[in-house]
């Protein structure tokens, strides 16, 4: 899917002030709910690592335990340097190149069924709002391939705009309905909360950058695209 794909996909009219989340505390909730769901696999899984390696029973097992720790740890960490660019601004840094953030995203989704098609420069640069958004748009697409297939992520900047593309491709691909719904600025009325907030936060993001995000989906195929001024 290319930019081309995208020029006839029409621009969804602003959602009104009263489809929006009515305060920032309840927004704010949305999303710790999230991190905390993210975050107590990995953590569950390191407990129940350390409690096979004190279990003189299980002793037989000390080779597998130690090795659900390593891997727990590896995501937890992964998820953690994500979330610090993707919904914090813990971090200082107010450039991000493009190899790091490929690297947050890949940590993120190693052992995942989809793959990851990063295309572009590694020595590229993106300010913090420009980085908040990729991240979130690269995480999407892989999302959007729940049994596998390939993500690519693309950038460009022409005529003052970044353009920002998602590209998923693979047999089931797909968006569940609360992320259309967060990809399109519009107030959850039904469904999960958590599979809404990401996808209406990346919207938001693009948004406060005085940008526009469109999506296209078809049978196979599901492309987002972030057009923000550079």
């Amino acid at each position: 899917m290319t930019l081309s794909d995208f020029s006839a996909q029409p621009t969804a009219a602003e959602p009104a002030a009263a489809d929006l989340p009515a305060a920032r505390a309840e927004l704010a909730a949305f999303i710790a709910g999230k991190l905390c769901h993210d975050f107590i696999s990995p953590a569950g899984a390191i407990m129940s690592g350390l409690d096979l390696l004190e279990d003189p029973t299980a002793q037989d097992m000390r080779d597998d335990a130690m090795s659900l720790i390593r891997q727990s740890a590896r995501k937890m960490v992964a998820h953690v340097h994500f979330a610090r660019v993707a919904f914090g601004a813990a971090t200082t840094s107010e450039q991000f190149v493009s190899a790091e953030l490929r690297g947050l995203v890949a940590n993120l989704s190693e052992g995942g069924r989809a793959t990851l098609d990063w295309r572009i420069n590694d020595a590229e640069t993106f300010t913090k709002p420009e980085a908040r958004i990729l991240i979130n748009l690269a995480w999407m697409t892989l999302g959007a391939l729940p049994t596998g297939g390939v993500a690519t992520i693309t950038a460009r900047r022409e005529d003052g705009r970044l353009l920002l593309v998602g590209s998923a491709e693979g047999a089931r691909a797909r968006l569940k309905p609360e992320a259309l719904t967060g990809l399109k600025g519009e107030r959850l009325t039904e469904g999960l909360a958590g599979q809404w907030i990401q996808p209406y936060w990346l919207w938001l993001a693009v948004d406060e950058a005085g940008g526009r995000l469109d999506l296209a989906c078809e049978e196979g195929r599901v492309g987002l695209i972030a057009r923000t001024p550079a």
